[in-house]
């Protein structure tokens, strides 16, 4: 498994470990104008479900392979937050704030893979 992708499926753990939902995985390995390969783009139901699925992701990377984000933004407000992971990005949004932001229409053109949400 590619570094990468193993960075992904820690992502997506936290992710899963705090309930977020409507994951997606979009792979921009393809696509030459891309700013990574890969974005994760999730949401939780409050600002404090999406602060709390970001600080799981930080977490989770960080203690099970020791990889800490280049930068976050977002933590003031917690309607969109970023964690930046040089060439895995993490959006975790706010539904209102998603469907305004629509990411995934503008990378449309990457191979997309919507995981199930856990019950």
């Amino acid at each position: 498994m590619t570094e990468d992708k193993k960075i992904v499926d820690k992502i997506i753990n936290g992710i899963r470990e705090k309930k977020g939902k409507n994951i997606v995985v979009a792979d921009l390995t393809s696509l030459s104008e891309a700013p990574c390969s890969y974005f994760i783009i999730c949401e939780g139901d409050s600002s404090m479900h999406v602060n709390t699925i970001a600080l799981s992701i930080k977490d989770y990377v960080r203690e099970q392979i020791k990889i800490k984000p280049f930068a976050t933004d977002g933590f003031e407000n917690c309607q969109w937050i970023a964690l930046d992971y040089g060439q895995i990005i993490v959006h975790v949004f706010q539904p209102a704030i998603r469907a305004f932001y629509d990411i995934e229409h503008l990378w449309e053109d990457a191979r997309m893979t919507q995981l199930e949400d856990m019950i």
